[in-house]
């Protein structure tokens, strides 16, 4: 029988192959099944015909939709602290402490970072459609920091070593920690940059509208992207999940069709030795 035996790592690569296969397949159906829902959400604009739809719907609002346009401040825009004549309505800026500690047991210096503050601001802003900065059809978004979504781009980042001191080699002796840098970082929801909101959008009166957090449980979600850009990223992404299974699954059936080759090979030589 030992002439028949499989060795274990084909047994492995086999199982393995079949196993990613599974799971590359099951997030391709989740996937499809996400961007089927997508494709579902009506897509508007900050125009005429948005507020004739509202103007038409029940308590004059929509559930559940996309709208997409150019982001315009209320007023004053934020001012990025690191960056000259750059504005965002909304900004994110952090800033965390990289420490070293002695780690007695493994005779070494491990990493850490503590005192991590986070200041968010915002300021009113709305949706406008290409080329109509100066018009009386916007959609105001409400709350956008009680969103979800990557809509916040990084306009900022450095690391700032600290220098060696006496202070701080003191501060190493005592408690066997010592800091070495501190990291800055600023994102903003740039003034001008193209933006596409999920959720309720309201008919306030006349023509102004507003998209918030829709009250049927579904996601608010700001991404900084066009609605066709965000489409076309899910699509990606399904299209990866499904190569994978294909890839991992003809591995597995490679494999282990040519695992039974090789055994119905080796007993037909043994047959014929007979």
């Amino acid at each position: 029988m030992s002439d028949f035996s499989v060795h274990p790592l084909v047994l492995i690569g086999v199982g393995s192959s079949f196993a990613f296969s599974s799971l590359f397949y099951h997030l391709y159906q989740e996937k499809k099944k996400e961007l089927i829902k997508l494709k579902e959400i009506p897509v508007f604009k900050p125009d005429q015909h948005l507020v004739r739809v509202l103007k038409s719907s029940p308590h004059k609002r929509l559930q559940y939709v996309a709208v997409e346009g150019l982001v315009q401040a209320h007023g004053e825009p934020l001012a990025s602290q690191f960056v000259p004549r750059c504005f965002g309505v909304v900004q994110k800026i952090a800033v965390e402490e990289h420490w070293k500690y002695w780690n007695s047991l493994s005779r070494t210096w491990n990493s850490r970072t503590t005192n991590r503050k986070e200041t968010n601001n915002s300021v009113p802003f709305s949706l406008v459609s290409p080329g109509d900065y100066i018009t009386d059809l916007y959609v105001k978004v409400q709350n956008p920091l009680e969103a979800s979504g990557s809509y916040l781009e990084r306009v900022y980042y450095k690391v700032r070593r600290v220098e060696e001191s006496l202070s701080n080699l003191v501060l190493q002796g005592i408690s066997g920690e010592r800091p070495v840098a501190m990291e800055e970082s600023e994102e903003l929801l740039r003034v001008g940059s193209i933006l596409t909101g999920f959720g309720e959008v309201v008919l306030e009166g006349g023509k102004v509208m507003r998209i918030q957090a829709p009250q049927n449980g579904r996601k608010y979600i700001l991404v900084a992207t066009d609605h066709r850009s965000f489409i076309d990223s899910h699509e990606r992404s399904a299209s990866m999940w499904k190569t994978l299974t294909a890839a991992t699954g003809i591995t597995g059936a490679s494999l282990l069709a040519a695992t039974i080759y090789g055994l119905v090979g080796k007993r037909d030589d043994k047959s014929k030795s007979a």
